[in-house]
């Protein structure tokens, strides 16, 4: 990962955590409205059902041992932890954020069994064969090297285990290239949230395809998380929020004024939301 970008994601998310966990919580990732986006609900609990809904889908059903890749403050790690009474390891580039998750870790009496660093996801420390969940909720579309991030999920994975990702794409282009007015749209939301490109659902199977996972699967949940921009935008308009953002800094108020871009992404069929899991043999 070049340093610039690192720092960039670093320093994005140091400054932006803390407001987005006093306003939204531990959970920093879209939430699940439906399977066709039209249930209503709490916005923390649709964020809970898609952790719930994913685990479903790739059948999962216990863990022993988790690395969350792209862990954020914790939500997933400690949820996870939680859920299978598993031993959890959580990666970030921001030291904010593995610090409030270890916080959090405390908080919930999880500090025994988990563990936060800071880490480069495609260039980890641990042995392979080290995990038999790999789990990476909305990471991957920051990594600049998407072969090497799979290459590295797939090395620490146990053989038997399960790798889930989840993690934002742009519309498949096997039948049409994506267009200059495209390209443009996704450009500006590379340069809002610290981005290097992202790459469509077909192709992220083709690597993993050649790295030999098995049984692999895959699903375009889009419908069902569009609206979590428009209840982002809207939170963003209370008062609370607004004095959040002033003390967060530019870059925060940045990506605030530009969650427009993903809302239109989403209407106009460019940005998707897409899952794949599979099994190490």
């Amino acid at each position: 990962m070049s340093a610039t970008l690192y720092k960039q994601i670093q320093q994005f998310y140091d400054a932006s955590s803390g407001l987005w966990e006093e306003v939204w919580g531990e959970h920093m990732h879209h939430g699940y409205y439906g399977a066709d986006g039209t249930e209503k609900k709490d916005r923390r609990q649709a964020q809970i059902d898609l952790i719930e809904e994913v685990l479903q889908w790739a059948d999962v059903q216990q863990a022993e041992n988790v690395l969350d890749v792209g862990c954020g403050i914790g939500g997933s790690s400690l949820y996870l932890a939680e859920k299978f009474h598993a031993r959890a390891t959580g990666i970030t580039l921001s030291p904010v954020q593995a610090a409030r998750a270890r916080e959090r870790a405390e908080e919930l009496g999880l500090s025994t069994r988990t563990n936060f660093q800071v880490a480069d996801a495609q260039e980890m420390s641990f042995a392979e064969n080290s995990f038999d969940l790999v789990w990476s909720l909305e990471s991957g579309e920051h990594m600049p090297d998407k072969v090497k991030f799979m290459q590295e999920c797939y090395r620490v994975l146990k053989p038997g285990g399960t790798l889930v990702m989840v993690t934002w794409c742009h519309r498949p282009t096997d039948e049409s290239p994506l267009t200059d007015n495209e390209q443009q749209h996704l450009a500006k939301i590379y340069r809002v949230y610290c981005l290097p490109y992202v790459i469509s659902l077909p192709e992220y199977e083709a690597i993993v395809h050649q790295l030999g996972l098995q049984n692999i699967r895959t699903a375009d949940w889009s419908k069902a998380v569009a609206p979590f921009w428009n209840v982002v935008i809207d939170s963003a308009l209370t008062p609370r929020a607004i004095f959040g953002l002033l003390r967060s800094g530019w870059s925060t108020i940045i990506g605030a004024l530009s969650l427009g871009l993903m809302r239109r992404g989403y209407e106009r069929g460019l940005i998707r939301f897409g899952l794949l899991c599979g099994k190490k043999c």
